[in-house]
């Protein structure tokens, strides 16, 4: 009777464990105009480290000279985010739901070719420029992306985009340079100091979960990145009307003058939008839809199937070496008083094959633990 009594306490104890239960960072976050318990008005923007195609190398978002934070906590990073090399920053960027930005000042960056360290700042975002090295950034625990349509007429959304684009003297313009007609100019850096955030988020009104919120409020569903070259005519009071501005072009020689009065300002607009046909659920679909089927890495995979099976082996024969040793020796064996002496692997079968004395409890553990993963 107590035994049946403490397998109710516990299967009623797991119970109520396994509805709290959720994956760390899958669970939806609910945005509303003004704070309240159960929702939080401020959208945090954290970047991340930049890489690229073209090189092995990649770098944090303070090595290039942007736009910096002077104060805010870096989220924690799981394990796989630092195998992965991944360092999450907090961004300059603020972003309030439902909170329409037109046109605002980040920073201006201002080099001069007397100013060494300036200078050599300088070469190093030129140098990022040419080699398509590309932000990632995160918003709501989902990556900005940037959707353009590829030179062979495809539509793709990338979770992140270019700092820039370089168009080379002669060959082919590459994506970045080709999702605008303005950046034409051959053999030229057109940097991406502005960029338009579009915020579409699912409504809460006909949702059980808006019941629960005083009022309107959402779910983000996808932050999508438009960018655009301006070079502003007054760098304190900037626009973002691109009709009316040229492209930012940098120049390709460093001794040149005119990079003695070179200013870029950074700046930024937001939009939000509703769709309440996306659930939040789904929200990733539109990325993996757009993505191109990578191919095959025969030379990765084939490299893990030797480590894989050389270990083995390894591990293959010191068993076989010491169980083959161990039988011989129990052939060997001359009356039966020797039989009886345990040696060898005969000295841990009786812990090997215990019964358990809680065998109830561990088979209910498992059971809750696979009812928890499945």
């Amino acid at each position: 009777m107590a035994r049946s009594l403490a397998s109710a306490l516990v299967i009623l104890y797991m119970s109520n464990c396994v509805a709290a239960f959720y994956l760390p960072g899958l669970a939806p976050v609910n945005y509303c105009q003004k704070d309240e318990p159960n929702c939080k008005s401020e959208i945090p923007l954290f970047v991340n480290r930049l890489d690229s195609t073209q090189s092995v190398l990649p770098y944090e978002y303070d090595k290039f000279d942007f736009c910096q934070v002077s104060s805010g906590s870096s989220p924690v990073e799981n394990l796989g985010q630092v195998v992965f090399g991944e360092r999450i920053r907090p961004s300059p960027y603020s972003l309030h739901f439902m909170q329409d930005i037109a046109c605002k000042k980040i920073c201006t960056k201002t080099y001069t070719k007397n100013d060494p360290e300036k200078s050599k700042q300088f070469k190093f975002l030129k140098q990022g420029v040419k080699l398509n090295y590309q932000h990632h950034w995160i918003v709501d625990n989902l990556p900005v992306t940037w959707c353009f349509t590829t030179t062979t007429n495809q539509q793709y959304c990338a979770p992140g985009f270019p700092i820039g684009c370089y168009l080379p003297e002669k060959g082919q313009r590459t994506d970045p340079c080709s999702s605008n007609s303005r950046y034409s100019t051959r053999n030229s850096f057109y940097l991406f100091n502005h960029v338009h955030l579009q915020v579409t988020y699912h409504g809460s009104q006909s949702e059980k979960w808006g019941s629960t919120l005083s009022g309107e409020g959402g779910r983000i569903i996808s932050v999508k990145a438009s960018l655009r070259s301006l070079n502003q005519i007054n760098n304190d009071a900037p626009t973002c009307d691109e009709a009316n501005l040229p492209p930012l072009m940098l120049p390709i020689d460093d001794s040149n003058e005119d990079l003695n009065s070179i200013s870029i300002v950074y700046t930024y607009s937001v939009k939000f939008v509703r769709d309440d046909s996306i659930k939040w659920s789904s929200r990733w679909d539109y990325i993996l839809d757009t993505m191109p089927h990578s191919n095959v890495q025969w030379f990765s995979i084939l490299n893990s199937l030797v480590i894989v099976v050389f270990l083995s082996g390894m591990v293959a024969m010191v068993l076989l070496r010491n169980l083959h040793r161990d039988i011989s020796r129990y052939n060997s064996q001359s009356d039966q008083e020797d039989a009886q002496e345990e040696f060898g692997w005969k000295l841990v079968h009786g812990d090997v094959f215990r019964p358990l004395e809680t065998a109830c409890y561990y088979a209910y553990s498992l059971a809750m633990a696979y009812r928890c993963c499945a």
